[in-house]
């Protein structure tokens, strides 16, 4: 079990939250939430896949590319510990602009935690500020699936076969795990769920002041 030491709040605020579905445009509105948010910092669970010959063939016949073991989890935990240990080291290394106020360890910093299976591991769960799921049908999530490039293409039948089943096999798992979920509708327009977001964490952070 992973555990993350207590930021010294005397010194600097701290925000987790995170964004989950497959295709649902969480990537896009991580993207746009970074030039917006202050002093905001993001890691992507994408970064932490496995190398291919990692990842195990499953019962299903396809690599289990959608399973929480594709995933080096300890190295994205250590990530996420770097940046509660230290946000303006963790900013700096990563090219984020500071605010004067935040590069002096007083002002508030943001980290966005963007993914597609973070709630379905509980040392992460348990930093989490705000919760954000994205939610689109079975025929949107295919059909934008299908118009993706990837590094790994993906062999015909994956969608149905293994990443659509694994969705709804984790998205029960989310559910039992986190009571805080705020469920945003990914059938709406980028800049519907984008504010929706913002005045949520805008609200979050003046409860903090």
């Amino acid at each position: 079990m992973c555990t993350f030491p207590e930021c010294n709040s005397s010194v600097w605020h701290d925000m987790y939250f995170h964004f989950r579905v497959t295709n649902g445009g969480k990537t896009t509105l991580t993207n746009r939430l970074l030039k917006t948010l202050p002093n905001c910092c993001v890691v992507h669970q994408d970064d932490f896949f496995k190398k291919p010959d990692q990842i195990e063939v499953g019962e299903d016949g396809f690599r289990q590319w959608d399973v929480i073991t594709a995933l080096d989890m300890e190295a994205m935990v250590n990530t996420v510990r770097g940046w509660q240990e230290n946000p303006v080291k963790f900013a700096r290394s990563h090219g984020v602009s500071l605010s004067p106020e935040a590069a002096e360890e007083k002002g508030i910093h943001i980290l966005i935690i963007e993914g597609f299976l973070i709630y379905n591991y509980k040392p992460l769960i348990d930093v989490y500020d705000k919760c954000f799921y994205i939610s689109i049908p079975y025929e949107e999530c295919k059909r934008r699936r299908s118009t993706r490039t990837y590094t790994v293409p993906d062999p015909p039948g994956l969608f149905d076969g293994h990443v659509w089943p694994m969705y709804l096999k984790h998205r029960k798992e989310m559910e039992n795990n986190c009571d805080r979920l705020e469920y945003l509708d990914g059938m709406t327009s980028k800049e519907d769920i984008y504010n929706k977001v913002y005045e949520s964490v805008q609200n979050s952070l003046l409860n903090t002041l």
